[in-house]
């Protein structure tokens, strides 16, 4: 576990923060007086995010513009925090993108994108700012994963499979660094209102709240609102799989009707 007292004047990296969940997280992670280097793709958005919140709580919180896309994203990211002699206590990894429609009428090229950034930099970032929290004894690393991680999602098909690698992975590394001081937990939302899904039936300030109460815990993984929790416990336990893919098909044809789409946080 790692406590709000632990974790002020520290510095926290958050990715996928220039709005949403990202937003929110960086919000209470200020509010707590946790300094913040915050990363997305958009420079403008961020700047003001990272301004508005230095204002606002009174920490540094440093805008870092970033393509998690691209092949040595992670690296330039750790290589920067080094230089600048930042030394992380939280790496709240919750940038990712989501592709919508069927896979046979998407775009292979956005596909890899998607899992450039959901799996590929999220595995990278946290081994390259994992070794120095285990070195210290103290810290923390939060995977955003979500409750398509529980049940195969037809019309989201990469973004499911993309977080249920980000659920496997972080219960694996919890195991791995049970012991060493190091809190690490993946955070399973389901669907979030946010300026890309205006049919969320959770806030994201409620995710925010659920990130808190996990890193104060010690299980490897929570879902986020107690009818997230029933729906990943019947699907991904209880129902037959045939069963649970069969009303996943006919939920998301009806919420997904559009093909190609894609959010980026």
């Amino acid at each position: 576990m790692i406590t709000a007292a632990q974790m002020r004047d520290r510095f926290a990296v958050v990715t996928g923060a220039s709005t949403g969940i990202g937003s929110a997280i960086a919000e209470r992670l200020a509010a707590h007086g946790v300094h913040l280097v915050l990363v997305a793709r958009s420079a403008d958005k961020l700047e003001e995010e990272a301004a508005r919140l230095s204002r606002r709580h009174g920490v540094t919180v440093r805008a870092l513009p970033l393509d998690l896309a691209t092949a040595d994203a992670p690296t330039r990211l750790a290589k920067t925090l080094a230089d600048e002699e930042i030394e992380v206590e939280v790496l709240v990894n919750n940038a990712g993108v989501s592709v919508r429609g069927p896979v046979l009428d998407g775009d292979p090229a956005r596909y890899r994108s998607l899992i450039d950034v959901n799996v590929t930099a999220l595995t990278e970032l946290t081994a390259l700012l994992m070794p120095a929290m285990v070195a210290r004894g103290h810290g923390a690393v939060v995977n955003i994963a979500s409750t398509g991680a529980y049940v195969p999602a037809p019309h989201l098909a990469v973004y499911a499979a993309t977080k249920a690698y980000v659920l496997s992975f972080t219960q694996a590394l919890w195991a791995e660094t049970r012991g060493t001081g190091v809190r690490v937990v993946a955070v399973s939302p389901g669907p979030t209102k946010t300026p890309m899904n205006a049919r969320g039936t959770r806030t994201a300030e409620a995710v925010a709240t659920t990130v808190f109460r996990a890193l104060s815990g010690n299980r490897p993984s929570v879902v986020d609102g107690y009818a997230n929790k029933l729906t990943a416990f019947v699907f991904g336990k209880l129902a037959p799989k045939r069963l649970a893919l069969a009303i996943a098909r006919r939920v998301m044809t009806r919420a997904v009707p559009r093909t190609g789409d894609s959010i980026s946080l």
